[in-house]
């Protein structure tokens, strides 16, 4: 029997709150299919299973919030054996006292979690009983309903067993003629788990800097070439470049991509790039672009607007804030000229972009006006090096000054 843990989403997340089953026992289910919701100071999170099986049993009932690796359900994978979920320490002592030693158990064992498989489809279905005090309610949902004075005995829930989610209080707050403005401290739980991060990778991380000024006029020019006959809504823009720049050098240089877990590197195995995406409530997250050294810059494009749109909407799966190898943040829209960052545990780098500005250059021994940019590099010293740090951002700008190699 093989158990769905509660996912660590970040080095920041400690619990989270199961909202909503999408599966229920005796569902057959496959490998990356979203079987579960939680929610987290990020948002609510589509949590993925990364096997497939049959789901035997849920043990954990929304609403609930659980810590980081609680058991929340139990899946049989194929070819696998079906056996009793193993006796809690208390059950195995008691049936020891009670039965000889010589005597097989009269009843089976008691599973760790007593739960009743719950019936999801037709709870859905189900409206809330409308008296504050019988309501299901997920944190969530009770802080936006703060948040927009939404009264939640006038909101129909339509998570399970009629519970209330934070999309349903979204849905009242849109159907309101005039929402209330929103507190000055919205932001606060995702501000905390920001600070606790950040604390921690200052703390624990003994980072290293490094600063470069690349040419980025050759990859404009060929860019808005290239977007001279497309639509609007089909241009490429140059973050696109700059994510693909960035996937195509961790291919030369490994150790600037990957994690620090227990004591050790450990390399990724996929170039997944994580893109720092502000939120209009306020705060980052950084939701990862899947193999981004791959398909072509179109593709990568519709990866880049579907990941950052679902990031402010909600709707991002848990791998997406899991997988990131490194990750990327640009300011170039905030008219800043360089971008000092700091690593993301257990990351062991971060690019920085800034604006993009018109200066003198040299070029061929002539000064000319140039669109130039400032790329920062933060990486983990216990993992590389100053010297590995300037030939990964070199690659990163040979690169950008060959657009074509990015296709």
């Amino acid at each position: 029997m093989s158990e769905f843990r509660m996912p660590s989403l970040g080095a920041d997340m400690d619990s989270g709150t199961l909202v909503e089953w999408l599966v229920e026992p005796g569902d057959l289910v496959v490998r990356g299919q979203i079987i579960a919701v939680v929610e987290t100071q990020k948002g609510a999170i589509d949590i993925e299973i990364f096997d497939e099986g049959e789901i035997v049993e849920l043990l954990v009932h929304p609403v609930a919030e659980v810590p980081v690796g609680t058991v929340l359900a139990l899946y049989h994978k194929p070819g696998e054996q079906l056996v009793p979920h193993p006796a809690t320490p208390e059950a195995s002592e008691a049936s020891a006292t009670e039965a000889p030693a010589t005597e097989a158990p009269a009843t089976p064992p008691t599973p760790i979690v007593e739960a009743t498989p719950i019936p999801v489809r037709e709870a859905r279905a189900i409206r809330p009983l409308h008296t504050p005090e019988s309501l299901r309610i997920a944190p969530r949902a009770r802080k936006l309903a703060e948040q927009f004075g939404i009264d939640l005995s006038q909101v129909v829930g339509t998570g399970p067993e009629g519970s209330i989610t934070g999309v349903d209080v979204q849905a009242a707050v849109r159907a309101q003629p005039e929402p209330k403005p929103a507190p000055t401290n919205n932001a606060l739980g995702m501000r905390q788990a920001i600070a606790a991060a950040m604390s921690r990778s200052k703390r624990e991380i003994p980072h290293y800097y490094l600063f470069h000024t690349v040419d980025f006029e050759p990859a404009l020019t060929w860019l808005e070439a290239r977007n001279h006959t497309r639509p609007v809504a089909e241009r490429l823009l140059p973050v696109t470049l700059l994510v693909r720049a960035l996937a195509l050098a961790l291919r030369k240089h490994p150790e600037l991509g990957g994690f620090w877990r227990e004591g050790a590197f450990v390399p990724a195995t996929g170039i997944h790039v994580g893109l720092a995406v502000s939120l209009r409530e306020g705060g980052l997250i950084n939701p990862a672009i899947h193999d981004a050294d791959s398909g072509s810059l179109d593709q990568l494009m519709k990866r880049i607007r579907d990941v950052s749109s679902r990031a402010r909407n909600g709707g991002l799966r848990a791998s997406e804030l899991s997988d990131a190898t490194i990750t990327l943040t640009s300011l170039g829209e905030r008219g800043v000229d360089a971008v000092l960052g700091i690593i993301q545990p257990p990351q062991v780098a971060i690019v920085g972009v800034g604006t993009i500005r018109e200066r003198p250059w040299i070029v061929e021994g002539q000064v000319v006006a140039r669109r130039l940019i400032e790329v920062g590099l933060a990486a983990d010293h216990r993992v590389s090096d100053g010297h590995k740090g300037a030939r990964f951002l070199l690659e990163f700008e040979e690169r950008l000054r060959a657009p074509e190699t990015l296709q």
